[in-house]
């Protein structure tokens, strides 16, 4: 996937601003609860971009991405606790390891189509984590593997928040580069048209199978990244976070913030991370409400809130330019 678009001034100026919310934002965040959130709000925008270009770009519908934010998370989590690998080595061999799964499966689901699709990415999902169960020699089963080590840079571990919250939001803000230039590119063209028929592209020459591989492999390998640095910041997994719902809590995240865009993942896991929190009373019942969110917003807010948002303030500036002009005539 060749990717040489260099992002354009009236992005670069909003991406700089972001970068430097994220560098300020710690010195005003005193509890270390908060940060924590920050930290996993973070994680979920890499997932979310991720699914956005499989799904808000590309049309590919996915409900098992969650599998492979386990697979990320399980394999940084096996290799430096079995084999004392280090984490920097887990967390590619995360990203590595998660490309691979997509790419080996990646042809065969993406002969679908529509629900059957998403059936299969179902599937898939629920495959993976009958695997974190029952193979319970490899993954610890239910009681999950514990005592990961933390990262370290120049010798000084990672422990706190607050620091791995500086490596969380360097991945992310990273992730969202590379996903902005791939959307301004040649290839999001492609994958925009493949969105809008695959009849077509293919008559105009697009590869199809070939650019929806490499989207599916691609966002398979951010969720490896996300479940990499999820692992290592509580240093513990199990099988639990990586289950359906969460699957379903990820595409309510793309839609909320807005399908086929890439500040609206930013906002979508914002919204739905801090939502969660607010929601952990409520356990099983939590589905229930994304459910109902969901088909909320897309009543009434059919492109997410960020492209809501624009449309909005485009349209009261519009009506006070007219209010003005109509004034001075």
């Amino acid at each position: 996937m060749s990717v040489k678009t260099p992002m354009p001034k009236r992005v670069l100026w909003p991406f700089l601003l972001l970068a430097i919310v994220i560098v300020v934002l710690p010195r005003f965040v005193r509890s270390d609860y908060y940060m924590g959130i920050l930290v996993f709000i973070g994680i979920n925008t890499m997932l979310a971009l991720g699914l956005n270009l499989l799904m808000g770009y590309t049309g590919q519908v996915s409900l098992g991405h969650a599998a492979f934010y386990g697979i990320g998370a399980y394999t940084t989590a096996i290799l430096t606790t079995t084999l004392k690998w280090s984490p920097w080595m887990g967390l590619v061999a995360a990203i590595l390891v998660s490309g691979l799964v997509a790419f080996v499966i990646g042809r065969p689901i993406l002969k679908l189509k529509g629900h059957y699709l998403a059936m299969a990415t179902l599937g898939f999902g629920m495959i993976v984590g009958i695997v974190f169960v029952q193979y319970s020699d490899l993954t610890g089963g239910t009681s999950g593997i514990s005592g990961l080590p933390p990262f370290s840079i120049a010798g000084h571990e990672l422990v706190d928040d607050r620091q791995y919250y500086y490596l969380v939001w360097a991945f992310a803000l990273l992730v969202l580069w590379l996903s902005y230039n791939i959307v301004e590119s040649r290839v999001g063209r492609a994958l925009r048209a493949v969105h809008g028929s695959e009849v077509a592209a293919e008559s105009m020459g697009v590869d199809t199978v070939k650019y929806k591989v490499q989207v599916f492999v691609l966002s398979a390998m951010f969720a490896g990244l996300a479940g990499a640095l999820y692992a290592h910041s509580v240093r513990f997994v199990n099988p639990n976070p990586f289950d359906f719902r969460f699957s379903v809590e990820l595409v309510v995240i793309v839609v909320i913030g807005g399908m086929a865009s890439v500040w609206g993942s930013i906002a979508g896991a914002t919204v739905i991370t801090i939502l969660d929190q607010a929601l952990q009373g409520f356990q099983e019942g939590e589905v229930v409400v994304y459910g109902l969110i969901l088909m909320l917003v897309l009543i009434y807010m059919p492109l997410g809130l960020t492209k809501t948002m624009v449309d909005l303030v485009a349209r009261r500036r519009f009506a006070k330019d007219s209010a003005a002009r109509a004034k001075e005539s």
